[in-house]
């Protein structure tokens, strides 16, 4: 448990400090933040603000865990460097993004395509990795599941291997989406990040704290490296913290693709690797609804303009969090409601995982 606290500790000192370093570097260096002509007016005045500073949550992350498993003189475990793997790889594809949109002074990156591929090709390797019996324990456990799991695995639902692969890239690939999405507003990703990471060092703890050493019962959990894994977690909610103190509106630095694509992914990655995949829907519930926003603003125009000839709109604008700012609510109005609105689905999760576990007594 005191690995938890020093890679929590230390990641949050490291961003914190880091972050702040990053301001000054990116400021000279030019790496500043193109926005949207499209996008809300009140947005132009951010242009400038230097961005990519997802680069001091994944170093500080990283250098956390690392730190932690070094002071306490414990190894990495299979589990925790696969999930290493896929944050710091998302992190890369966001990167790229980012610096041609630096580069070309434009704010559009990567091509979608060119993105996506990026993101299958790290969602399958980590898919394939965390599935492969080469990376099994001495009680036969791999990292994943070919399972379908909610709460713990769903033993009738046993998915072909392929299938199960298809399934871990939609989550990676949906939620490191749904965070990029998220992220329009001083805060809000960082902070409703912040939330739900830290829901998943709890889940973690809890189950390493009732881990099914040898023989599996309906009241522990056959889950591998969840202490390792509640290290990371930890590790990346402090990164966060820190993060937010010099994000939080008016903010200094943006997260950029780099920070949304790699938070993203980690939380597909924490869903899959603890066997809660179904959970992640009510613990990430605010980035579930900005995506659908999206989705339901696309399909109403597309299908109202095939029907009527004239495109239509539910919102204002997707993502929902700019409809409420072309609605005139202020922008730290939003953020601290979609906080609150994070901290409610934060707690629902948390509260059924804990109530599926006493009902099993």
């Amino acid at each position: 448990m005191l690995a938890i606290l020093f890679g929590g500790g230390i990641a949050l000192l490291i961003s914190l400090l880091g972050t702040r370093v990053a301001i000054q570097l990116f400021t000279k260096w030019g790496y500043g933040q193109e926005i949207r002509d499209d996008g809300p007016t009140t947005h132009h005045t951010k242009r400038g603000t230097p961005t990519m500073g997802g680069v001091a949550i994944i170093l500080a992350t990283v250098l956390g865990y690392f730190a932690a498993k070094l002071l306490t003189l414990d190894a990495p475990t299979a589990s925790g460097l696969l999930l290493i793997f896929l944050f710091v790889g998302m992190g890369l594809v966001g990167f790229l993004d980012d610096f041609i949109k630096i580069s070309k002074q434009r704010s559009l990156g990567l091509r979608s395509k060119a993105k996506m591929i990026g993101q299958t090709l790290v969602a399958l390797v980590f898919g394939a990795l965390a599935l492969s019996p080469w990376l099994e324990d001495e009680n036969g456990r791999t990292p994943a599941s070919e399972k379908v799991s909610f709460l713990r695995e769903i033993e009738w639902l046993d998915l072909w291997w392929p299938l199960a692969i298809l399934l871990i890239w939609l989550f990676v690939t949906g939620f490191s989406n749904a965070v990029n999405l998220t992220d329009g507003l001083d805060g809000l990703a960082a902070g409703a990040s912040v939330m739900v990471f830290g829901a998943y060092t709890l889940v973690n703890i809890w189950q390493n704290n009732q881990f099914c050493q040898d023989d599996p019962s309906p009241t522990c959990y056959n889950v591998r490296d969840p202490l390792d894994l509640a290290i990371i977690g930890a590790a990346i909610t402090g990164a966060c913290f820190g993060f937010l103190w010099w994000n939080a509106s008016p903010a200094r630095i943006f997260m950029g693709d780099t920070g949304s694509l790699s938070l993203g992914g980690a939380l597909a990655g924490f869903a899959i690797l603890t066997r809660t995949e179904l959970l992640l829907v009510i613990l990430g519930g605010l980035f579930v609804l900005i995506t659908a926003s999206v989705m339901v603003q696309v399909g109403w125009f597309k299908a109202t303009k095939r029907f009527t000839g004239t495109g239509k709109r539910l919102f204002r604008m997707a993502p929902l969090q700019h409809h409420f700012e072309l609605l005139g609510w202020e922008q730290v109005t939003i953020v601290i409601r979609f906080w609150i609105i994070t901290g409610l689905f934060v707690a629902t999760g948390l509260g059924v995982f804990y109530a599926e576990w006493v009902s099993r007594l």
